[in-house]
């Protein structure tokens, strides 16, 4: 077993387990699963809550807490905890994550009451965090020649578990309950864990500050890096309607006039998964033409899916449909290929500060995530899906113009 070298500044990495030729393709499957399975356990609920409010006995509006609270626990996670991995061996906080993550996820399918479900989701929020602890492990093993195809490929695991997470919570929960979900999610993840703990290689810390000074070296890198600040608001943006749209779905197909079940929602994570397999293109584009090209084009092409489901009203049932699963595969694309962008933008800033990067730039994203699924819900409940497209679409055209502006006083 050789060396892997690490590409930031400092001293090469005390990590085995790649070829000095290149990063192993078995390795970026675990990396690319691993992120995938974490960050799956974000969205079980999201096609779930109408079931969940019907078994709960609760009102369909008071489960908006339960996507709010994962995405407010995420982005605490991501703040305080995803730069541990700048000091501490990575593989070790990816091991302790995992383990944190099952725990949480048995705890929400043991729920018997909204509040514990609130907890338990606040609790998956602060461990799934994880999976953003995979992704700088790929660009670090990663030779320079692989960093942005690594990188890709571990994305595309991230964003296809988000989004095939929705499709398979709904198929499992009408079959054999919600709970099951949660259960076999927490299998998922222990499997992982047990793979990552035989395969993954040790990672050689890159900094010495102490937890308290490597938090406050997070104000100093947002001062510091105008790009940072620019791909974060962007991005930030661009994942409120994303949220919006997802958090709100199912209720809005769980009632008139669709009147379809938790698998019909989460059957659109198929839609949107289709979009997710951007990633990779949007990867090669950026190393090809710039980042900010792709950032552009995607931003660009959120806002006109959005903005097309203002006639959803005046569809009959099977064309609105049609265009619902059109514009999710239209968002995610554009989406996901943004993230790509502005993650591209990001690492290059400083390599040796990569963990803390990634968390700056999540954490903003997902407080937008969190802000999504609340004022979506907000918005559904006092205007319908119209109040939804709104804020989508605004949100959407919002980051646009951070990216046009933006570089025009760059």
């Amino acid at each position: 077993m050789s060396t892997i070298h690490t590409a930031h500044a400092s001293p090469p990495a005390a990590a085995a387990g790649r070829p000095a030729e290149g990063l192993p393709a078995s390795l970026v499957l675990l990396l690319g699963a691993g992120a995938g399975f974490a960050a799956a356990s974000l969205y079980y609920a999201q096609p779930l809550l109408g079931l969940l409010a019907d078994d709960l006995h609760v009102d369909a509006g008071a489960m908006g807490g339960v996507p709010t609270l994962t995405q407010l626990g995420y982005a605490a996670g991501l703040a305080l905890l995803a730069p541990l991995g700048d000091r501490y061996d990575r593989r070790r906080i990816i091991l302790v994550k995992a383990v944190l993550l099952v725990l949480a996820l048995l705890m929400a399918a043991s729920a018997s009451s909204l509040p514990a479900l609130l907890a338990a989701s606040l609790a998956i929020g602060l461990s799934a965090t994880v999976a953003q602890d995979f992704v700088p492990a790929a660009a670090t093993l990663a030779p320079p020649a692989q960093r942005g195809r690594a990188v890709g490929t571990v994305m595309t695991g991230l964003l296809l578990g988000i989004l095939l997470s929705r499709v398979a919570a709904g198929v499992v929960a009408e079959q054999w309950g919600w709970r099951t979900v949660f259960v076999a999610a927490s299998l998922s993840v222990a499997a992982i864990a047990v793979v990552a703990r035989l395969r993954l290689p040790r990672f050689e810390p890159t900094t010495q500050l102490s937890y308290l000074a490597l938090l406050g070296t997070l104000p100093a890198l947002w001062r510091r890096h105008r790009a940072l600040r620019l791909a974060a608001v962007a991005q930030g943006l661009l994942s409120v309607g994303f949220s919006a749209f997802w958090s709100t779905l199912a209720v809005m197909l769980h009632g008139a006039p669709f009147h379809l079940g938790s698998s019909a929602a989460g059957a659109f994570g198929i839609a949107g998964a289709a979009g997710a397999l951007a990633a990779p293109l949007a990867g090669r584009i950026a190393d090809r033409r710039g980042p900010e090209v792709v950032t552009r084009l995607g931003a660009g092409l959120a806002a006109l899916s959005f903005a097309a489901m203002f006639v959803l009203p005046w569809l009959p049932v099977p064309l609105a449909l049609a265009l619902l699963c059109a514009t999710a595969v239209g968002f995610d694309m554009g989406v996901q290929g943004s993230l790509i962008g502005h993650q591209s933008i990001v690492y290059g800033l400083e390599p040796a500060a990569r963990s803390r990067l990634n968390a700056v730039l999540f954490v903003v994203i997902f407080l937008g995530m969190a802000s999504g699924a609340a004022l979506g819900a907000a918005l559904f409940a006092a205007f319908g899906w119209m109040g939804v497209t709104v804020l989508s679409t605004a949100s959407a055209l919002g980051a646009l113009a951070v990216r046009v502006l933006g570089a025009r006083r760059g």
